[in-house]
Formats: structure tokens, C-alpha cells, sequence
């Protein structure tokens, strides 16, 4: 029964984006991203497992360098269909969806 609350929890963290998006606290896209996190307005990347090599590298460098944790628990796939555009990369700005997001994504990793 593991395997059924860790798809919930995938489930809740897309859903999360989808609420984010509506509530106009999600950047989208790279460049969007990447200039938001130099702002510090973003809490929380989420940045598809299946990402170009260089996209990977050069957001995980900016996320550190910022503290932003990076989640890859999705592919690009999910992260597009859960926002209704392509997207490869998205951040997190309010602190509400952050926080959970956080909450269930460490959930995820520790496969609880």
C-alpha cells in the first residue's frame, strides 16, 4: 500500500501546481525562473527528470547558490499537463504551496 500514497502524493504535489499557477504564484520557463530565483522570489523549483543535461546543471548551480530546493520527482510530461503548458522547469513563489510541496516531496523521497 506504499506504492498507492506515494502516487496520492505525486498527485497532491501536481495538483499543488495547478492551484499555484491559478493563483499566480508559479514562474515558468527557464529564463523566468532563473531571473525570479536571482530576486529571491522563489521558494521551491520543480525541474523534470528528463531536462536537458545543461538545463540541470545550470539551474541546480543557481538553486544552491540562492538555498531553493530542487525537486526532479516528475518528468516534464507531468509538470506540463499539471499546469496546462509545456514546461520543463517551474518555481514556487507563495509560501502556503512551498510548504507543502516541501512537505510532500520529502514524504516522496522517503518513501513513506
Amino acid at each position: 500500500s506504499c506504492s498507492v500514497r506515494m502516487i496520492n502524493q505525486r498527485q497532491q504535489i501536481l495538483n499543488l501546481l495547478g492551484l499555484a499557477r491559478r493563483a499566480g504564484q508559479l514562474v515558468t520557463g527557464e529564463g523566468m525562473v532563473l531571473t525570479a530565483l536571482q530576486k529571491d522570489q522563489v521558494r521551491i523549483v520543480l525541474l523534470a527528470s528528463d531536462a536537458g543535461q545543461a538545463t540541470i546543471k545550470k539551474v541546480t548551480d543557481k538553486c544552491q547558490t540562492h538555498q531553493v530546493r530542487v525537486v526532479n520527482d516528475f518528468t516534464r510530461l507531468e509538470i506540463s499537463q499539471a499546469i496546462g503548458q509545456a514546461r520543463t522547469i517551474v518555481g514556487i513563489t507563495g509560501a502556503g504551496f512551498a510548504k507543502k510541496i516541501h512537505q510532500l516531496t520529502t514524504k516522496l523521497n522517503e518513501g513513506e
